[in-house]
C-alpha cells in the first residue's frame, strides 16, 4: 500500500459523519431496564414493608384492586390487534406503550398489596403466575427491539439491517483503507459470523459470545488506530485536539460497523427466540387469569 494513501486517508474522517457512522439513537439497554425494574420492585417492597397496612385492609385491598384492573386492561392491546373495529382507535404503538406501562405498574401494585408475603396457596399461585408473566414480558420487550425498528416500529428485515449497518457496500472499507490491519480484522469478523453454523451447540456458543468477540476485535482495531494516528500526527504536526477528534471519528466508524455486524448475525436467532417466547407467554397469561380469578373468589368467600 502506498505511503501517500496511509498519510492522507485519516484526514477524510474529519468530515461530518454520514448516516452509516452517526451513532444511532440510544435505546434503553438490558442493564438499564433491569436496573429500573429492580428499583421499582424495591419501591413496592418499601411501601409494603413500611406502609402500615395489611393485604386485607382498605389500603391493601385497593392496591390489589388497582393492580388487578391494570392486569385486565393489558388485554386491550391484543384485542386492538385482532378485532378490526378497534383498528381505528388510535395508532397501535400507543396501545403497545399502554400495554407495557400497565404490565409494569400492575404487578408493582399487586406486590405492594401482598407486602411480599404469601398468605395462602391460591395467593401464592396467583403471585407466582403474575411474576412469571411480568418477567416474560420484560424478556419479550428485549427480544422485540432486536427485530423491530425501535420499540414501537415495524418489523425489520435482515436486508434492511444489512443496509443500515453499511454491510452492502464498500464504504466503510474505503474509509479505512489507510489501516489495512483494521480493515482486515473487520472483514474477518464479518466473514466468520456470516458462515452458517450447522452444529446447534456451536451456534449457541457463537450467539452467547458474540459481544465478547466484538469487544476483542474492537480493542485490536483501536490499538492499531492509535498507532497509525500517533505516527500520522507526528509527521503532519497535528496538535493533540485535532488528533483526538479524528481518532474518535475512526473509532466511531469501527464501533458502528461492528455493532451492525453483530446485530445482523443475531437477527435470525432473535426471530426464533421471539416465536418461542410468544408460544410460552400466552399459556402463562391464561394461567395468571385463572389463578387470579380463583384468588379473588377465595378472598370474597372466606
Amino acid at each position: 500500500m502506498q505511503q501517500t494513501l496511509s498519510m492522507q486517508s485519516p484526514t477524510r474522517l474529519n468530515a461530518p459523519q454520514d448516516k452509516a457512522t452517526k451513532p444511532r439513537k440510544r435505546e434503553i439497554g438490558a442493564t438499564a431496564m433491569l436496573l429500573g425494574v429492580s428499583l421499582l420492585v424495591a419501591g413496592a417492597w418499601a411501601i409494603g414493608r413500611w406502609g402500615g397496612f395489611t393485604a386485607g385492609s382498605r389500603v391493601g385491598y385497593n392496591l390489589g384492586l388497582a393492580g388487578g384492573i391494570m392486569m385486565l386492561l393489558l388485554f386491550l392491546y391484543p384485542l386492538r390487534k385482532h378485532f378490526r373495529f378497534m383498528h381505528g382507535f388510535g395508532p397501535a404503538k400507543y396501545w403497545f406503550a399502554l400495554h407495557m406501562t400497565l404490565g409494569i405498574l400492575g404487578p408493582l401494585f399487586i406486590l405492594a398489596h401482598s407486602r411480599f408475603h404469601v398468605g395462602s396457596i391460591n395467593a401464592g399461585i396467583a403471585l407466582a403466575s403474575m411474576s412469571l408473566v411480568a418477567g416474560s414480558g420484560i424478556i419479550g420487550r428485549f427480544i422485540y427491539t432486536r427485530i423491530h425498528h425501535g420499540l414501537y416500529g415495524r418489523r425489520a428485515s435482515l436486508q434492511e439491517l444489512r443496509e443500515l449497518a453499511g454491510l452492502n457496500s464498500k464504504e466503510v472499507q474505503s474509509k479505512l483503507a489507510f489501516a489495512p490491519k483494521v480493515e482486515g480484522a473487520l472483514a474477518d469478523f464479518e466473514a466468520a459470523l456470516a458462515t452458517p453454523q450447522r452444529n446447534r451447540l456451536r451456534s449457541v456458543w457463537t450467539f452467547a459470545t458474540l459481544w465478547l468477540r466484538g469487544r476483542i476485535v474492537y480493542t485490536r482495531c483501536v490499538r492499531e488506530l492509535n498507532r497509525l494516528y500517533r505516527d500520522h500526527a507526528h509527521s503532519q504536526g497535528w496538535d493533540h485536539g485535532k488528533t483526538q477528534r479524528r481518532l474518535a471519528a475512526a473509532k466511531r466508524l469501527v464501533r458502528t460497523y461492528l455493532q451492525g455486524v453483530q446485530r445482523v448475525a443475531q437477527f435470525n436467532t432473535y426471530e426464533r427466540l421471539f416465536s418461542l417466547w410468544h408460544v410460552l407467554h400466552v399459556p402463562l397469561v391464561y394461567m395468571l387469569v385463572f389463578s387470579a380469578i380463583a384468588h379473588v373468589v377465595a378472598v370474597h368467600m372466606y
